[in-house]
């Protein structure tokens, strides 16, 4: 190999790693921004770090560049990102006024989200790249991040309830983080390549309310999110091991 083909490698493997500085730079920027006060800004730094997170892997698996190094720095990166930086935001925004149960919540959050992080290192390599098991750690962040901008659209009639609201998502995402809740990846795309005219239609849609309401509607996907993977364990899996369990005694007495 060349001394001009050895520089672009080196250079090949450091792009996914400098998108993984950036993200983590990001997760930083929100906590200085929460400590001053610019919360909507810190949510901001939040949800664009969740674009570099999507970013730095596909990077590094389309230039061959994949790394046991890049792989335990992006966790480290989203700990501080999606971990730590959400977690500090809705004390300082909500939770402060519960006093030590609002800081008591908060860690549980970024806490849950480190051993969901420290779960998902050992097991990726043992599980279906169709599912994440328990919320990925960036969808938790987003969701505390568009819990920010979705709380500012309330009527003042409903303003009194967003601490008890940031507390109790607090609590619900950090137990969903360490769960055994099944989430789709959106690793595999079979259902996009088999219906593609479908999935481009609804993705028009879903982007035009969007940006008719962002505010409300980037709140709501995380909700719908959230809620696609407890349906999807609670209701639509064990049916259909009942309904393959049916079939199997039938076989067998037949």
């Amino acid at each position: 190999m060349s001394r001009e083909e050895r520089k672009a490698r080196r250079s090949a493997y450091l792009l996914p790693n400098l998108i993984t500085t950036l993200s983590m730079f990001l997760g930083f920027l929100s906590l200085v921004w929460s400590v001053q006060g610019r919360f909507e800004n810190a949510c901001l730094a939040i949800l664009f770090s969740a674009v570099l997170d999507g970013l730095d892997g596909k990077v590094a698996r389309l230039t061959h560049t994949s790394s046991e190094f890049g792989v335990q720095y992006d966790s480290l990166a989203d700990a501080v990102a999606f971990g730590i930086a959400p977690g500090f935001l809705i004390w300082q925004w909500q939770l402060c006024h519960f006093g030590n149960l609002g800081v008591a919540c908060a860690f549980i959050y970024a806490a849950c989200g480190v051993l969901r992080l420290a779960r998902f290192n050992i097991t990726t390599r043992v599980i279906s790249k169709r599912f994440f098991i328990g919320l990925p750690i960036p969808a938790a962040g987003c969701t505390i991040a568009t819990l920010v901008f979705f709380a500012s659209t309330l009527p003042d009639a409903l303003k009194d309830t967003i601490p008890w609201l940031a507390l109790f998502f607090a609590i619900m995402i950090g137990v969903l983080m360490v769960s055994r809740v099944r989430y789709f990846s959106f690793k595999e795309y079979d259902y996009l390549r088999a219906h593609p005219v479908r999935c481009l239609v609804a993705f028009f849609f879903l982007l035009g309310l969007l940006f008719s309401q962002p505010r409300i509607f980037a709140f709501i996907y995380c909700l719908i999110y959230i809620s696609s993977g407890l349906v999807y364990s609670y209701i639509v899996l064990p049916k259909r091991d009942r309904q393959l369990m049916r079939t199997f005694m039938q076989k067998k007495e037949d």
